[in-house]
């Protein structure tokens, strides 16, 4: 079953029929989505503008939404800039789960293993609805660390080699489905659907992707998804670094470490699976 798109905003059905209690769950639904847009911005946060125009609700709506958000001290604005944030309610509640993360905990020293062997920046990023979310982020030795990416960062999923990752282990109707909902916010990033999609066929037939251009000026980057014992892809890892130090050669040594590093992972996770199941 495809999963819900975290794109755009629809309307939730049956609001005539079921009134109020209906009414109300597409305001948590409108909230939480705002929540999540908000986040995008991380530090530096998002404007009104961009805010409306990505969750396409009207910019009075997502205003209304973005103040009650804030009496919640779930998002602040900036004094300065007055552009919208994640407020301290938001990590507070986050530390009610400090192990909430299973994947992150299991692939700790397998990723910073691979992050001293390969002396470049490792990251570990898991899909939460039409986003690919970073969790986790392993410096190498190399002089020159690419850090592209923040832990907590959260892009549409098909903005980034994590993200394609991420969308080549669904089934096809539902990597469309999840990319077509993120239109919007993708062609703000310069990528088509379409651009998106042969994308994640590719990474389908050879099971990486690399991009001789990454995030940022000058850089490459590489990922790869990771399974869990059933075989459903819970994460992908990538590495970014200079493009002077990821060129096709040294993809075809990367790759096989990155792989080696990810089998363990996944048969840890196998392993921990297992454990559950006796008990």
């Amino acid at each position: 079953m495809a999963a819900k798109p975290q794109g755009r905003l629809r309307a939730s059905k049956g609001a005539g029929a079921q009134g109020a209690p209906a009414a109300g769950a597409q305001s948590v639904r409108r909230a939480l989505a705002v929540l999540r847009l908000v986040a995008t911005g991380q530090d530096r946060g998002l404007r009104l503008t961009d805010i409306a125009q990505m969750s396409g609700l009207t910019a009075p709506t997502a205003h209304r939404l973005l103040q009650v958000l804030m009496d919640e001290t779930a998002v602040e604005q900036a004094p300065d800039s007055r552009r919208y944030r994640i407020g301290h309610e938001i990590t507070l509640l986050g530390l009610a789960r400090p192990g909430g993360l299973a994947l992150r905990t299991v692939a700790e020293s397998y990723l910073s293993a691979l992050a001293a062997q390969l002396g470049d920046t490792i990251f570990l990023s898991v899909k939460h609805g039409a986003d690919s979310v970073c969790i986790a982020r392993y410096l190498g030795s190399h002089p020159i660390q690419v850090l592209s990416i923040d832990i907590g960062a959260r892009r549409p999923l098909g903005a980034s080699v994590s993200g394609i990752a991420l969308l080549s282990g669904l089934a096809p109707r539902e990597a469309a489905a999840l990319t077509q909902a993120n239109a919007a916010r993708l062609q703000g990033l310069g990528r088509s659907v379409k651009q998106v999609l042969v994308s994640v066929e590719a990474a389908r037939r050879q099971g990486y992707v690399y991009a001789a251009q990454g995030v940022m000026p000058g850089t490459s980057a590489l990922a790869i998804p990771i399974a869990d014992a059933s075989g459903s892809v819970v994460g992908a890892i990538s590495l970014a670094t200079l493009s002077a130090r990821l060129d096709r050669e040294r993809v075809r040594i990367a790759l096989p470490a990155m792989q080696s590093q990810v089998a363990f992972v996944t048969q840890r996770l196998h392993e921990l699976a297992r454990a559950r199941g006796r008990r």
